[in-house]
């Protein structure tokens, strides 16, 4: 399925099961996090499997003393979706075509959001680092938060 296409992008994890199961990747725009979702789009294909991409987004904090500015979150989300199917695009090109994919873009933690899934995948893959700002730690905190807390196996890749 062409990643344009992907269905998704709901608040909540699917409820649409793939004939044999699914794999949960994480992406973030990170390098670690497309290393996770071209390894998790091969582990998908291997196992006959669903591929489900799970993007976060978050309001930011603003605050300037005592005065918190208002912030609307309109077309956050779009953008989120937008980067993570041109991602997709760029990681997978036409190997997206030979997998049912499909594509959650929600609000919140992405360590708290992707714990929603460990019932339903077979696997929860992450990159070992997103996008925060320790960057001397060998892992990130959504990876070590999933390592610890998930009730299905974990894969943590780290880009080469």
């Amino acid at each position: 399925m062409p990643a344009e296409d992907l269905p998704g992008a709901g608040d909540a994890p699917s409820t649409r099961k793939p004939s044999q199961g699914w794999v949960v990747v994480g992406l973030d725009g990170s390098e670690p996090s497309r290393a996770a979702l071209r390894w998790a789009a091969k582990e998908a294909h291997r196992r006959g499997d669903g591929l489900q991409v799970v993007t976060c987004w978050s309001y930011p904090v603003l605050a300037w003393g005592a005065y918190t500015p208002p912030v609307s979150g309109e077309g956050w989300a779009g953008q989120a979706r937008d980067a993570a199917i041109e991602d997709v695009n760029r990681v997978l090109g036409d190997d997206a075509g030979n997998l049912d994919i499909e594509l959650s873009v929600l609000e919140g933690p992405a360590s708290l959001r992707l714990l929603e899934y460990d019932d339903a995948a077979d696997m929860i893959v992450v990159g070992s680092r997103g996008r925060g700002g320790f960057t001397g730690l060998l892992l990130g905190s959504v990876s070590q938060h999933l390592a610890e807390h998930a009730r299905c196996p974990v894969v943590i890749i780290r880009p080469h």
